[in-house]
């Protein structure tokens, strides 16, 4: 990924993830973001890890960000992307909002 393409990812993040990482944290440890998402194998789901590692990213300095970060920046932010255009009638409550502020999104 190229500084441009990096620029245009980071935008983009920090756009989209709007949950504070003391509010993804937060939200990390309740009964209803474990109860969501595809298990990762190891009885933890694909979001709620990607929340761990967002809570990683967005306390980074953005001098400090890896390739690797980067790469996972651009996996959430087409993961919210795809995710939001799926919205349902009733969004409160319901498991695809459980799945976004997992990602680091709250719809509300």
């Amino acid at each position: 990924m190229n500084e441009e393409e990096k620029k245009d990812v980071l935008n983009e993040f920090n756009d989209l993830v709007n949950m504070s990482p003391s509010e993804l944290e937060k939200w990390l440890d309740t009964e209803e973001s474990k109860s969501v998402g595809w298990d990762s194998g190891d009885g933890e789901s694909v979001g709620h890890k990607s929340g761990e590692k967002i809570i990683d990213i967005k306390r980074k300095k953005q001098a400090d960000l890896t390739d690797r970060d980067f790469e996972h920046m651009r996996k959430v932010v087409g993961y919210i992307k795809r995710h939001s255009a799926q919205r349902p009638k009733e969004v409160k409550g319901s498991n695809w909002e459980y799945s976004l502020k997992n990602w680091g999104h709250n719809p509300e």
